[in-house]
């Protein structure tokens, strides 16, 4: 009691808590290898990104949030604008788009312990096993579901220490050491180091696929956004924490991704294992090969305390939204520590079945890549929805009190649309730098899985019962809903009064 008292009276988040909270959700390290492909051109495509999405998506998300704190998140927020039917399929595509997450962080994870082996060749061996990257995500996936079915308290505990040992010192790692290797080894540089070099080349269309992906390296920002109401003064100070969020995050990211090309050769680059040998090789130059190990384990070490983390956040987004009535009562089951058990074997069951891509596909770059591209495609589905609501509510709500208004909201929600839009029909082209088989294979994959993945939360939302809704919900209607209520309440009261 005393805790949430200690809580519930505290002092207003800082500009710079604010900034840590966003950088530690966004910034994943698996995500660099694919875009040191570009070398210099990386710098084109992290400033893109960020300025067509990154950027935008925190400001639409930091409205919404403050002016529809009530229960629900983006489910509430599309609901508001273009009712539940849209919300509904937004929230589902944030539980059903974790789903493809896993097995692609998980075979990070299962990289990172491989090169605990000194012996590279040896890890780099390992790592490209398929039938080890299988039962390692399967095993460490089931694990973390029955750690999450225990409750929220372990997250808590661990997540900000797995965001600072597990990404926060390996990227800075990589930075000072990529950096020191450019400019004192006495080596020629492995990429190109001029001014035309940070232009990218479109000649070849398929060279922009990959570059795609940064749009899922700087989701999750919108997370944050609800606690744009415990800062003092948010009109002024959160503008500013997400300046400096979303730059650090870009320079995160983009220095890090240099620090990999600066050693690893692009033709030898990898998906999964160039981030574990641009350290080999970083730490061999200064004589510290152990130290490959130490980071090995670091790596592992903060995906796998993400993986629980993740499990439980969206499954409990869902779980608020299933008992107001959107899934039938079995998948409100809940065990005694208020998770939803059901929910979660469900995610689990699907999470197995795609984790057999490992085995099917040509090779395990192969299946990372689709499952990469799947995660971005359900999410920027998501994403454009709560685009278009930020300017749908604008619209239709205008005399709703906004704590936290958008300068330009028309126009960052619109570049923040197209450019989900634009990523979303690129996410779908086959990658040349990557062996995935036949590309009509692969498209058509990629587009059943889609179909698929959206056609089951509108069927479901079209089958509804109103025997669904839990007696105990706790959802507050929308707004839509009291006005109607209150339109109806009128005529009633001015008949009472006449009488």
């Amino acid at each position: 009691m005393g805790a949430v008292k200690e809580q519930t009276s505290g002092s207003k988040m800082t500009i710079t808590t604010i900034v840590i909270m966003n950088i530690t959700a966004v910034v994943s390290l698996r995500f660099l290898p694919s875009e040191a492909e570009y070398g210099l051109g990386a710098i084109f495509y992290y400033a893109f990104a960020a300025l067509v999405f990154l950027v935008p998506m925190a400001l639409v998300a930091a409205e919404l949030a403050t002016t529809y704190p009530e229960k629900g998140g983006v489910f509430r927020w599309v609901s508001e604008a273009f009712g539940p039917r849209w919300g509904f399929l937004a929230m589902a595509m944030l539980w059903i788009e974790v789903i493809p997450y896993f097995p692609t962080v998980l075979t990070f994870g299962a990289v990172s312990i491989a090169f605990m082996d000194p012996n590279v060749s040896m890890a780099e061996t390992m790592a490209a096993n398929k039938w080890y990257i299988t039962g390692f995500v399967l095993l460490v996936y089931w694990i973390s579901v029955f750690i999450a079915l225990r409750g929220v308290g372990i997250f808590a505990r661990v997540s900000k220490w797995c965001g600072i040992v597990g990404t926060i010192i390996p990227a800075a790692v990589v930075v000072v050491l990529g950096f020191a290797y450019l400019f004192c080894s006495g080596k020629p540089p492995l990429i190109e180091l001029s001014w035309g070099a940070l232009i990218p080349d479109f000649t070849n269309f398929s060279n922009v696929v990959l570059a795609a992906s940064i749009f899922l390296a700087y989701a999750g920002m919108e997370m944050n956004a609800v606690h744009v109401k415990d800062m003092d003064n948010p009109t002024k100070k959160y503008p500013i924490a997400i300046t400096i969020a979303s730059v650090g995050t870009v320079a995160i990211f983009l220095l890090s991704t240099l620090g990999i090309a600066f050693v690893v050769p692009k033709q030898d680059i990898n998906l999964t294992q160039s981030l574990l040998l641009a350290y080999d090789l970083l730490f061999k130059w200064i004589n510290a090969e152990w130290l490959g190990s130490v980071l090995a384990v670091m790596l592992a070490f903060g995906v796998l305390g993400g993986v629980v983390t993740w499990i439980a956040g969206p499954n409990t987004g869902v779980l608020a939204v299933a008992k107001a009535g959107y899934l039938p009562r079995w998948f409100q089951k809940t065990n005694r520590f208020g998770m939803g058990s059901h929910l979660m074997i469900v995610q689990a069951v699907v999470v197995t079945i795609l984790s057999i891509t490992f085995v099917v596909m040509p090779s395990v770059q192969a299946a990372f890549q689709i499952l990469s591209q799947l995660t971005v495609i359900l999410y920027l589905v998501m994403y454009m929805l709560m685009f278009a609501s930020g300017i749908r509510l604008r619209l239709s709500q205008p005399n709703r009190t906004r704590p936290y208004r958008v300068p330009g909201m028309y126009l960052w929600a619109t570049l923040g649309f197209v450019g989900s839009l634009l990523a979303f029909a690129l996410s779908f082209v086959p990658p040349s730098q990557i062996s995935i088989g036949s590309p009509e294979t692969y498209m058509m994959y990629l587009i059943v899985l889609v179909v698929i993945f959206v056609t089951i939360p509108l069927t479901i939302f079209a089958l509804r019962k109103p025997e669904w809704r839990d007696p105990n919900s706790d959802f507050e209607p929308f707004t839509w809903e009291k006005e109607k209520t209150q339109a109806a309440a009128q005529p009633q009261a001015g008949t009472q009064t006449g009488s």
